[in-house]
């Protein structure tokens, strides 16, 4: 992988994935690109998809074609200059505009990169494509949900459990060997780790989806507690609403304690890697918390971590890496805050 193609990569990614930037440039050399790439290559799926006033058949469209190209089954990506002009933020927009540029980085990595990288953003392209099929067809003020739990599972597993898979497969193929059960348990826990974080996304994210006609809480679950989707688009409804959303926070809190299972699989020697993994975590611990908290369903109020506590996190996780048990003390500090 040139310089140069690792510049344009972290060129994009700084620009529009800046939570990710920070785990991506702790990550050791060695994998670092190829992850880079596949985070560069969702996201630009994720923007396609996303692309607010784009018909759904062609967001479709121009979704199957992208990953016809990158599975390498197609010589043509999509015309996304249309979908380009409707993005909000200038960084996908120039995402969307430089999409040959970062499909071509793929042909740089040697062929078992360029499958995992394939694989996995096959995976999360069926998700994305789940999605718009699911929820693209709502109407002004609908609010379609999932049916069933299972329904949140798969699609947490698609679009980043699978990320977890990848993840370790680097990890074992470029970085460092294990034995049989130790790799079981980190495929185990890497699925859940990422899980985990794109659990804790929809839980945060829950009054933008809404607003957007996406109920990603199923309705059987919703019904149990003698509610439907529309409810939860009325602030006082937190209180009925509370007892499904803290089931849904425990359960990522327990995708995260997976994930600092995950950690501590980890060679001592990996300090890079052990840092590009705790910070994660620690933001995710520390979203969990606001959210149990505060009123979700208030979309005035945007429930996140603020920039100078994620740089105090950074700081905190380079001072403990040197040390397993002060890194695990912070991340059982945050669990069991």
């Amino acid at each position: 992988m040139s310089d140069l193609v690792n510049q344009e990569i972290d060129s994009l990614l700084e620009e529009t994935s800046r939570s990710f930037y920070l785990t991506l440039r702790a990550l050791p050399s060695g994998i670092r690109p190829q992850v880079g790439l596949l985070y560069l290559l969702a996201r630009t799926s994720d923007t396609i998809a996303d692309s607010e006033g784009g018909p759904t058949d062609q967001l479709l469209s121009a979704l199957e074609q992208y990953n016809e190209r990158i599975q390498g089954r197609s010589d043509t990506l999509p015309d996304l200059a249309g979908l380009a002009e409707l993005q909000g933020n200038p960084a996908e927009a120039r995402l969307l505009e430089n999409v040959a540029d970062s499909v071509a980085c793929l042909d740089q990595f040697p062929a078992v990169d360029q499958q995992r990288i394939r694989e996995c953003l096959d995976t999360i392209i069926s998700g994305q494509t789940l999605d718009l099929q699911r929820f693209g067809g709502a109407a002004d003020g609908e609010v379609i949900p999932l049916v069933e739990e299972e329904e949140l599972d798969d699609y947490t597993y698609r679009v980043a459990g699978s990320v977890g898979e990848f993840w370790t497969h680097l990890t074992l193929e470029h970085l460092f060997k294990v034995d049989k059960d130790t790799e079981a348990r980190l495929f185990a826990t890497g699925v859940r780790f990422g899980k985990a974080l794109q659990l804790i996304n929809i839980l945060r994210d829950l009054p933008v989806d809404l607003r957007l006609g996406r109920c990603y809480m199923p309705s059987a679950v919703l019904a149990e507690h003698d509610l439907v989707p529309a409810d939860l688009l009325e602030p006082g409804n937190i209180d009925r609403f509370r007892p499904v959303f803290d089931g849904y926070i425990d359960m990522a809190g327990a995708h995260l304690d997976a994930a600092v299972e995950y950690i501590g699989l980890l060679p001592y020697s990996q300090f890079r890697l052990r840092g590009a993994c705790m910070l994660p975590v620690l933001i995710g611990q520390r979203t969990l918390r606001l959210l149990r908290t505060e009123n979700v369903l208030d979309a005035e109020k945007r429930i996140k971590v603020l920039r100078p506590e994620i740089k105090q996190l950074k700081n905190r996780t380079i001072f403990a890496l040197p040390s397993r048990r002060r890194s695990q003390n912070l991340l059982d500090a945050d669990r069991n805050a």
